[in-house]
């Protein structure tokens, strides 16, 4: 059994201590997706560096598992640290996988605060150790990937793209599963506003919409959000300030009535959301400015993100399945390996426990299309169960 482990990065000093962390020398890709790559990447002699696309993760990674040759390709974000003897159980999780499991997820733990209640942003970073089939620490095998189509580039950021692909490889026919390896992912320091700038991911919210219709967070286990709140909260503050200007422009009381009538309503639903983010916080006074602050500018954010992704992805297609040939063409149009230092030659992950066989088939059900219902169009695998993820507010 092989393994390729692929890390896209930017270039954060948490890289350096990850590979510092990994023990022992393996096989390692990371793919350098900084837009500036005049500066060399450091890295351990054993470690190969491709140059990335600098189009987000989505295609950092596609061209890390591409380039690999290995059975099984694991992915890590770069700021996890991994567990002692974290190769050894990547090796036991994936050699215990039966040949109709096509992924195998790692756990993750998230360190909060033991001496008070965590921050919003803390607890966003914590619904990480709850979500499902998240690239924080996740395997797949190649065949898999090839057969999925691998992850949709068209999601720019480390958002949903792992459950959208999730979801296309077990539409495939296979099953995914939890291993009993661990990472720790700390919460990485942000400014105030980052809960405003995350709201960019409502683009990639309207784009999956259009892929996987109106059901799309059942399919994909995606919590249901606030963007319907949002929208009214946005609708009635808009409504507000055109009837204001209305009323300033023609003296009329009609016009001042209906514009105090939207304050109100846009007064109410801001303090609900703030009230909402506020309450399971530390309630200091830095942590409830930010909130009060923040629930102000997110729903007209959250709202206007969404629509420039709806227009933007108004004609996008699926990708479709690549087929029973996949591998052969991946293998036939990955871009050769740019290697800033020599691999090792202990690059295979040796299994601790029995070894399964070494060659693994796919499982029957991927090597066929899915079944069609009598409508024609081809069968909805079951979906998948909601993450418990604390972005709910999108």
């Amino acid at each position: 059994m092989s393994c390729t482990i692929v890390i896209p990065t930017l270039g954060r000093p948490s890289l350096t201590r990850l590979l510092e962390t990994l023990d022992g020398p393996a096989d390692v890709l990371v793919v350098d997706d900084r837009p500036d790559k005049s500066e060399k990447l450091e890295v351990p002699a054993w470690v190969t560096v491709l140059p990335g696309p600098a189009r987000g993760p989505a295609a950092a990674r596609n061209l890390g598992w591409q380039t690999a040759e290995s059975e099984w390709i694991a992915f890590l974000d770069d700021d996890v640290l991994p567990e002692p003897r974290w190769l050894e159980r990547l090796a036991s999780d994936l050699a215990a996988a039966p040949a109709d499991i096509g992924g195998v997820q790692g756990e993750v733990h998230v360190p909060l605060p033991s001496d008070r209640r965590p921050t919003d942003w803390e607890r966003v970073t914590d619904g990480l150790a709850t979500g499902e089939w998240i690239t924080a620490d996740m395997a797949y095998r190649r065949v898999a990937l090839a057969r999925a189509g691998g992850f949709d580039e068209r999601l720019p950021r480390a958002f949903r793209e792992d459950a959208e692909l999730a979801f296309r490889v077990r539409r495939e026919g296979w099953s995914l599963r939890r291993g009993r390896r661990r990472v720790t992912h700390p919460v990485r320091p942000e400014d105030p506003w980052v809960s405003v700038r995350t709201q960019r991911g409502n683009s990639d919210d309207a784009l999956l919409r259009r892929l996987h219709g109106p059901r799309w967070r059942a399919l994909l286990g995606v919590p249901a959000g606030r963007r319907r709140r949002h929208a009214v909260i946005a609708a009635a503050g808009a409504v507000a300030m055109a009837c204001s200007g209305a009323a300033v422009a023609t003296g009329r009381r009609g016009w001042a009535g209906a514009a105090v009538l939207a304050a109100a309503a846009w007064a109410a639903g801001t303090t609900e959301f703030a009230a909402a983010r506020i309450a399971p916080g530390p309630r200091d006074p830095r942590e409830v400015a930010t909130m009060l602050a923040t629930s102000v500018a997110i729903p007209p954010a959250a709202v206007a993100h969404w629509l420039r992704g709806w227009w933007r992805w108004r004609t996008a297609v699926p990708i479709p399945p690549a087929g029973p040939h996949a591998l052969a063409r991946t293998a036939a149009t990955a871009s050769p390996a740019v290697t800033a230092q020599p691999a090792s030659p202990a690059a295979t992950v040796q299994p601790t426990e029995t070894a399964p066989p070494t060659e693994v088939e796919p499982p029957a059900e991927a090597a066929r299309p899915a079944p069609r219902a009598k409508s024609g169009r081809r069968a909805r695998p079951t979906p998948a169960r909601k993450r418990p993820h604390t972005e709910a507010r999108r």
